[in-house]
């Protein structure tokens, strides 16, 4: 399988479906590209408006107010079966929506809640998981405090776009968090491990994705990827992550 890091050289849509397709193996990935095509279609014009008239108007997509954290969310074809998601996904349907209609739209990075933005002189910023509601930046700035607290410093440069590969780690970083809270690791290592094949993953992350591993009983690609943190790691470190490796290799025999 062709993975999502490799997909962004085409569409965020088939990056993001990609992912999805390692929770539901078989998935048809075209047919849900072409339900996106239908959508672009269906709108009577090419502007903003008539993207947020048919998405959450006439088509009915929402945001999962009752169920945040059902993984269902972050998967783009349940999105699009079952008309709920998350900010993100509901985002990456705009922005693909947007693409296909030729206009330049891009993911928001702000913390606490994904954005979408329309370039423009200025901008326009949407909230997707708000039924497709338009914020002015002191509207923005209040969403962002009633996530991270009323005393949190608000810095402008999060209502600045993110590039795909920026979307696609928000949306694993999303599901690594919902996957530990339900406590389901086979399902967390397969984030974990496409985590890995983007730019910017941290040794943090490439170390729980060893324990994991652990957990799973899958002892010997644990070791491989201690042993490649090692290559990278300070000597005293890579001492320690070595033995590890070893310690898990003996559990093999």
């Amino acid at each position: 399988m062709t993975g999502p890091a490799d997909a962004l050289a085409g569409a965020l849509d088939e990056a993001a479906l990609l992912v999805a397709a390692h929770a539901e193996p078989g998935l048809d990935i075209p047919a849900y590209q072409a339900r996106l095509d239908e959508l672009a279609a269906a709108c009577a014009t090419p502007t903003l408006d008539q993207i947020l008239h048919r998405l959450f108007a006439v088509e009915g997509f929402r945001g999962n107010e009752n169920d945040y954290y059902d993984p269902r969310n972050s998967y783009l074809h349940q999105v699009l079966d079952r008309r709920l998601g998350i900010p993100i996904t509901l985002g990456i349907v705009m922005m693909e929506v947007a693409r296909r209609l030729g206009l330049p739209m891009a993911g928001v990075p702000m913390p606490g809640h994904f954005l979408v933005r329309m370039e423009g002189d200025p901008p326009v910023l949407v909230d997707a998981f708000a039924g497709g509601r338009v914020l002015s930046p002191a509207q923005c700035e209040e969403r962002f405090r009633s996530t991270q607290g009323p005393a949190a410093p608000f810095d402008p440069a999060y209502l600045e776009p993110m590039g795909p590969h920026g979307v696609l780690a928000r949306l694993l970083a999303n599901l690594r968090h919902i996957q530990a809270h339900r406590q389901d690791s086979h399902a967390l290592e397969w984030v974990l491990r496409l985590r890995t094949m983007l730019p910017g993953v941290t040794v943090e992350e490439r170390s729980e994705r060893a324990g994991v591993l652990v957990a799973l009983a899958q002892f010997d690609q644990a070791a491989d990827v201690l042993e490649s943190l090692a290559d990278e790691a300070p000597p005293s470190r890579a001492m320690d992550l070595l033995a590890r490796a070893k310690r898990l290799r003996a559990r093999l025999n």
